[in-house]
């Protein structure tokens, strides 16, 4: 696993813009099997993921013409799938799961492993999938195995979801794409990535009702036409660029098109001191007071919560982290996401952070810390990189984050972009 060497104390400056969505171009590559004709797709981001999709696509027929340079991807899938688009599926990548709903409605059979490990789309709650597909009318063989049959065109549902799942909600759009009649989806998810599948399919031919809310109406066809999309930008990268430069002690610009997704995300990086200009098309990081807003009311702790959209989103906590460390109030991270996903904060103290884990879910961070370089190591987590990046970033002297190699997973030339900015980083292989 590489390490990153990060020479600290360094002001970042320039102007740069973000790569597309991770989070959006994988669903999007799903949605693509759902048609014969051509589909090509625009500000495609260079991630490791998207290169396991293609070349799975490739190994069941697919044509695939994807330029790296131009950042744009044409594919075309073949008239009938064989039983290799199974026995093919990328299923060691987490995002595999929602190729389900579109291979079982091309092929009308789907089958992999549950082992006592768990399934082997890794650490992903598969249950609500299933269900979805199960509500639609696919048939379960019991047994050890996921084993799914779906005979023909399914038809349209209403369902009401436990919680609001992001690839769940992406599960249910690809399968009523198609339905026969109108489905129905309350408490979907509606995150920026969650839009671009519903454009997505919109273009492809289906009637979308409700895009950005959290209760969808779905008008499938039988079928789906091509579509040329943009995947958006990333709004975790905007915010990420701007945290770095404003803790750096410099002056970023990231020119963007999703302006109308940050005054949340910028808001609450505020909080901690972080100052922002925008104009048309464009946020700039103008400064860092290091200061702490207080709450009015005097005897709560400052907090910055995450939670689904359209609330500040749980992949944006550990920047906001790593910028809070070199402030001089307290603050009270509140993760109502992810259960244990702020166990990293032990890193922390390596930094000589002062903080203290309350529960599986809060995380106090004290201010006035004394900083100082320091060896940290990462989880398999890509957002935890860059939180200790930004960590690092801001100490003056040599830091090393170990395991550091997620962060390609979702920021293509993320260094290369760094170093432009006068960023001192590089990668230890």
């Amino acid at each position: 696993m590489a390490n990153l060497i990060v020479n600290g104390g360094r002001p970042l400056n320039g102007t740069l813009r973000p790569n597309g969505n991770k989070n959006a171009v994988l669903p999007m590559l799903c949605a693509t099997l759902l048609t014969e004709a051509q589909v090509t797709l625009s500000n495609v981001p260079d991630i490791t993921d998207l290169a396991k999709f293609i070349d799975y696509f490739r190994s069941i027929g697919s044509e695939v013409d994807y330029d790296r340079a131009a950042e744009t991807l044409s594919i075309k899938h073949p008239a009938k799938l064989t039983d290799d688009a199974i026995e093919r599926l990328p299923l060691r990548i987490r995002s595999a799961i929602m190729l389900l709903a579109p291979i079982l409605l091309r092929h009308g059979h789907l089958r992999f492993d549950v082992d006592a490990k768990g399934c082997a789309l890794g650490i992903r709650e598969i249950d609500p999938h299933i269900a979805i597909l199960r509500t639609f009318g696919a048939a379960m063989a019991p047994g050890d195995h996921i084993d799914l049959t779906l005979d023909g065109r399914p038809d349209a549902q209403s369902i009401w979801a436990e919680y609001a799942s992001v690839t769940a909600t992406e599960t249910f759009l690809l399968i009523a794409a198609m339905a026969r009649g109108t489905s129905v989806l309350t408490n979907a998810a509606s995150e920026p990535h969650v839009q671009a599948l519903c454009h997505m399919l919109v273009e492809m031919g289906a009637r979308i009702e409700g895009i950005g809310t959290s209760r969808l109406s779905v008008t499938g066809v039988e079928t789906l036409s091509g579509a040329t999309c943009r995947v958006p930008d990333d709004h975790h990268e905007v915010a990420t660029f701007l945290a770095l430069g404003g803790v750096s002690g410099g002056r970023v610009t990231v020119e963007t098109d999703i302006l109308d997704e940050m005054p949340l995300i910028l808001d609450q990086f505020a909080k901690l001191g972080l100052q922002f200009e925008t104009a048309p098309g464009a946020v700039t990081v103008t400064g860092w007071t290091r200061e702490v807003t207080p709450p009015l009311t005097a005897q709560m702790t400052p907090k910055i919560e995450a939670a689904p959209w359209p609330y500040f989103p749980a992949d944006l906590l550990p920047q906001a982290i790593g910028v809070s460390v070199g402030c001089k109030g307290d603050v009270m991270f509140w993760n109502k996401v992810y259960e244990g996903a702020m166990g990293w904060s032990a890193e922390l103290a390596k930094f000589g952070v002062r903080c203290h884990l309350s529960d599986p879910h809060r995380l106090i961070v004290f201010g006035n810390n004394k900083l100082k370089p320091a060896e940290v190591e990462a989880p398999y987590i890509i957002r935890v990189v860059v939180g200790l990046l930004i960590a690092a970033i801001q100490i003056d002297g040599q830091s090393r984050i170990l395991n550091a190699g997620p962060v390609r997973r979702a920021h293509p030339r993320f260094i290369e972009n760094l170093t432009a900015l006068g960023a001192d980083i590089r990668w230890e292989e």
